[in-house]
């Protein structure tokens, strides 16, 4: 009978809104659902009723639970939207064996240590672009001058993609984390990367670099990846490798302006642990990825006292687990002293996020460098004028006025 109940046209919407006035903070109808404790069914835009797991424990419970799929393929998986994606799914959509085989392919150059190798490269792209602000006129958009370049740059060196190609890749990826963008522009961008990145890796068979994109073009020679596989890779690892690092510098400055005292204890150390530590707490306390974590039941699974029976979709926010009370104390308060190592901002179990090394790299790098160079950097524009991403699967700013 409750099943029938949680699955009525009662359920309420998901994604759910954010409260005026409170841009950091996740929506409070989800709130109120993990204080009740238990799961419920959320309608999505399809009609179909998911169920929504908001407790911190349950999320890692599933996220580890071989009887959860992350297959866009399989009966009830709750689609994003009406493109789907199954002729074009990534590998972050698949099951292992075959998640695990292509996975492998690109794991070597996201290592700690080879990561770490880059960070000097990385220090430098920040200082050049911290110079550049400084030597020109303010005010300046932030996003556009520093948060999406320091990125960009990053991966466009790894992957081997030119960086003169910024504009056309930024564009296209900006349309496919639109939630409410149309079918019709989320194919034809997704399209037009395919194309992009194939004729890229064209160009890399008869000249092979040092780079990733090469790497995927001799799985193809070997017969290990078809070419369609390793462009589909391709614009993963590009879109991932700029989008969500660029929206963390550029929404983290705007928490830390938010929080005068927090920022201060990033401006006045350079113990690069006492960094480390703030990177980890401002990516529990905003948790970009805003769209939760699709996943479909493949046997009956108790958890939190419901039974999610097989064929089941299940919608997991990350951004809401990183805020329960249980997991970590006065959850919606920003405190850089915090121990906040066990969040879940990059997901959990096998399909947690390959880049995290390199993305927790960057935002030290970036943290640690930006308000102590320019330590007088603030809004020169009310906060209530802040274009905030509340329409992307990853949240953030559009842009960020600041001056000094």
């Amino acid at each position: 009978m409750a099943d029938t109940l949680a699955g009525t046209a009662a359920a309420p919407e998901y994604p759910m809104a954010r409260a005026a006035g409170c841009p950091f903070d996740p929506p409070p109808d989800l709130t109120a659902q993990q204080g009740e404790g238990r799961l419920v069914k959320v309608r999505l835009w399809d009609g179909s009723t998911p169920w929504l797991v908001t407790r911190y424990e349950d999320q890692r419970a599933l996220l580890l639970d071989p009887r959860v799929s992350a297959d866009i393929t399989r009966p009830g998986y709750p689609l994003q939207t009406a493109a789907g994606g199954e002729n074009n799914a990534s590998f972050i959509l698949m099951d292992d064996p075959e998640h695990a085989r292509l996975r492998r392919m690109v794991t070597a150059p996201f290592a700690i240590k080879r990561v770490e190798a880059l960070r000097p490269g990385v220090q430098k792209i920040v200082d050049d672009l911290i110079d550049g602000m400084l030597a020109g006129p303010g005010p300046v958009d932030l996003v556009e001058a520093f948060a999406l370049p320091v990125p960009s740059l990053v991966i466009c060196q790894m992957l081997g993609v030119p960086y003169e190609d910024h504009d056309f890749f930024q564009e296209n990826s900006r349309i496919l984390i639109k939630r409410d963008a149309a079918m019709e522009d989320r194919m034809a961008a997704h399209g037009r990367l395919i194309t992009y990145l194939d004729e890229l890796m064209g160009e890399k068979t008869a000249r092979p670099g040092d780079d990733l994109l090469s790497g995927l073009v001799e799985r193809v020679s070997t017969g290990e990846l078809s070419r369609r596989e390793s462009a589909r890779m391709g614009v993963l690892l590009l879109i991932a490798g700029h989008e969500t690092t660029a929206n963390m510098i550029a929404l983290g400055t705007l928490a830390l302006l938010e929080h005068p005292e927090q920022l201060a204890l990033l401006r006045d150390t350079d113990d690069p642990k006492r960094v480390a530590a703030a990177v980890e707490e401002l990516l529990r306390y905003l948790t970009i990825v805003h769209n939760g974590r699709r996943r479909a039941a493949l046997e009956d699974i108790e958890i939190g006292g419901q039974i999610i029976r097989a064929g089941e979709g299940m919608v997991m926010p990350n951004d809401l687990a990183n805020r329960d009370p249980a997991a970590f104390a006065d959850p919606d308060r920003l405190d850089l002293r915090r121990d906040a190592r066990r969040h879940i901002a990059f997901g959990f179990g096998v399909h947690q996020c390959l880049g995290q090394p390199l993305a927790r790299m960057e935002l030290q790098v970036v943290y640690g460098t930006l308000y102590r160079r320019i330590p007088t950097l603030r809004l020169a524009a009310p906060v209530e004028s802040v274009p905030f991403k509340h329409d992307g699967s990853v949240y953030g700013v559009y842009e960020l006025p600041v001056t000094w």
